[in-house]
């Protein structure tokens, strides 16, 4: 059976990248840079894997995930982001993707993504190490930005703060405490 790949990827050089790596991996691939294109390539090229990021321009990925599910039942969908949070992954396994990493990714990270259909194959037990109080207050500024669909003015309005404190703040990603998240 051949492998096919649908990469939706609004960074065309990351997209060709992806697209040269997984081709060596022996998948079929095509690319395409923005949601409208996605849906139109996933009911022509009925890919049997697809790479999804989940910031596609003014668009969010997320959103994509659904129709894609519901087109390609059996699809495994593999959600990439270099906005990685606890709270968005969640989202992304809730609305149906099998997997989530955070750009760069490395080619056997992405193989072991798409080779699986279900997250907690290989997940590591948790730790019952607490998050740093600078992770969590990113994770939960994370839950309000995707609760208002990214809008910065709604969430710093909710989180009770200036639009260009949240704006700081969202550039200053905690690094992970002494686990991996």
């Amino acid at each position: 059976m051949t492998k096919k790949l649908l990469i939706i990827e609004d960074d065309t050089a990351l997209a060709s990248v992806l697209v040269r790596r997984m081709t060596k991996q022996g998948f079929e691939c095509q690319q395409c840079h923005d949601a409208t294109q996605g849906l139109l390539l996933a009911r022509q090229f009925r890919p049997t894997h697809v790479l999804l990021d989940m910031k596609l321009a003014q668009e969010n990925g997320l959103k994509l995930i659904s129709p894609l599910r519901q087109l390609l039942p059996d699809v495994v969908m593999v959600l990439l982001t270099g906005y990685a949070s606890i709270a968005t992954a969640v989202e992304a396994i809730r609305l149906g993707a099998d997997n989530y990493l955070a750009k760069p990714v490395d080619t056997q990270t992405l193989l072991n993504a798409l080779s699986t259909t279900a997250v907690d194959n290989e997940m590591e037990p948790l730790t019952e190490e607490p998050l740093s109080p600078k992770r969590l207050e990113w994770e939960h500024i994370q839950q309000v930005l995707n609760a208002n669909s990214g809008n910065v003015s709604a969430t710093a309005r909710q989180l009770g703060m200036h639009r260009r404190t949240l704006q700081r703040k969202l550039l200053k990603k905690p690094t992970a405490d002494h686990r991996e998240v």
